[in-house]
């Protein structure tokens, strides 16, 4: 068998190359990638039998490999590396997808190739993953006069910083003012990929984003016609960001 390692992480690359090369050695490792474009070109040229996929990378998933290849050309087994919390753990576990928890564990590693001798092409499953991830939504608690509200973050336009405060905007133009700072809802959307810190003061939903605006500094224009400012640091990220998942 022979595999293909993607991963952002130079580190994460290297401990599970030594890991398969330790424990699984049945395994040739043929290459190893740090974001999705490099990858599509290895697959292509070396056609792996296995690919050890790491779902976290900045700016877009590592789902969205599949969305490089017909049903068809997916000849290859998955094994998604991932340090995702429990809750998202359920997703691979209701869709019979083979993962590896970071930081892997030898046995587990072990586990999980021979799973895939077992299996054929694994495009079902795959599809179940993107989708029971995708249903996954961030519920947010907000402190609201002496009561917890619950806000589901696909209802949030954006975000912005109001000194030790912040605004909400919800997609149906309400807002809400939060005595929490900007950073604190940084801290928690940070599993919630769909949400980006793109200024000092904002943290957008980019599901609702319609254009990049370079002109006059830089800024974002909303579905609802708003524009929000992007810092000069953000706007190659935000770019990578919707280039992976438009093409």
């Amino acid at each position: 068998m022979n595999a293909i390692i993607i991963d952002d992480e130079e580190r994460a690359r290297l401990n599970l190359r030594l890991l398969v090369q330790e424990f699984c050695p049945e395994i040739e490792i043929l290459d190893e990638c740090k974001n999705i474009p490099e990858a599509v070109k290895s697959i292509h040229k070396h056609q792996p039998n296995v690919v050890f996929l790491d779902i976290e990378m900045p700016g877009h998933s590592g789902l969205e490999l599949l969305d490089f290849f017909s049903e068809k050309d997916v000849t290859f087994s998955i094994i998604f590396t991932t340090a995702y919390n429990n809750y998202a753990i359920k997703a691979f576990k209701l869709s019979a997808v083979d993962y590896l928890l970071k930081p892997i564990n030898p046995l587990e590693l072990q586990n999980a190739v021979e799973l895939v001798k077992k299996k054929n092409n694994q495009i079902e499953h795959l599809t179940a993953l993107k989708r029971n991830l995708e249903q996954q939504d961030t519920l947010l608690g907000i402190p609201v006069s002496g009561k917890i509200l619950f806000i589901n973050s696909n209802d949030i336009l954006y975000l912005k910083a109001d000194g030790s405060y912040t605004q909400i905007v919800k997609k149906d133009n309400s807002t809400l003012l939060v005595s929490r700072n900007l950073k604190s809802f940084e801290e928690n959307l940070e599993f919630d990929k769909k949400f980006m810190r793109i200024h000092k003061s904002y943290i957008v939903n980019t599901k609702f984003i319609n254009a990049i605006i370079k002109s006059n500094g830089g800024s974002v224009e909303l579905m609802n016609g708003e524009e929000i400012p992007i810092s000069n640091d953000k706007q190659s990220e935000l770019m990578a960001f919707f280039k992976v998942l438009k093409r």
